[in-house]
C-alpha cells in the first residue's frame, strides 16, 4: 500500500475511533503533503512524502529540546506522541553501528581527512540515509571520523 493511501486509511480509522490527537497529527501531515503537492504541481511519491515527514519530524525534535529546557512537561509529552506517530510512517531507522559503517565508507570514498571535508562526506552519505537516520546523529558520527 502506498504511503499516501496508508495515511488516508489511518486518518479514517482515527476518526472512527474518535482519537482526536492522532487525527489532528494525521491532518497536519496531510496538510503538509498537500502544500508540497501544490508547490510541485503534482502528486508526491512515497520518497517525497518521506522527505515531508522527515522535515516535520525534525521540527518536532527541535521543539522538544526547547520545551524540555523550558520545563514544559505538558508540551513535551504531546510532542513525544507526535514524534512517535510520525516515526510509524518512516522507513525503519538504522542503528548507530550501521550509520557508523556507512559513514566510514563515505569518508574513505571521498578521501576526507579534516572537518573541512565534512560537506563532501555528508553530500555522499545523506542521500543513502534519506529518511532512515536522524541528520544530527549522522553529523556527530561523521565528525568523529574527521577529527
Amino acid at each position: 500500500m502506498a504511503l499516501n493511501e496508508k495515511l488516508n486509511e489511518d486518518m479514517k480509522a482515527a476518526m472512527k475511533a474518535k482519537d482526536k490527537f492522532k487525527l489532528s497529527v494525521l491532518r497536519m501531515i496531510r496538510s503538509e503533503i498537500k502544500n508540497e503537492e501544490i508547490n510541485k504541481k503534482g502528486q508526491l511519491d512515497d520518497e517525497e512524502i518521506i522527505e515531508v515527514l522527515s522535515r516535520e519530524l525534525k521540527k518536532r525534535r527541535e521543539a522538544l529540546e526547547e520545551y524540555k529546557k523550558a520545563g514544559r512537561e505538558d508540551v513535551v509529552q504531546d510532542l513525544d506522541k507526535e514524534i512517535n506517530i510520525l516515526l510509524s510512517y518512516m522507513p525503519e531507522q538504522l542503528d548507530e553501528e550501521e550509520i557508523e559503517r556507512l559513514a566510514k565508507e563515505a569518508v574513505e570514498e571521498t578521501g576526507a581527512e579534516t572537518k573541512k571535508d565534512m560537506g563532501k562526506v555528508m553530500g555522499v552519505l545523506m542521500p543513502r540515509l534519506k529518511g532512515k537516520a536522524d541528520g544530527k546523529l549522522v553529523n556527530k558520527i561523521v565528525q568523529k571520523y574527521l577529527e
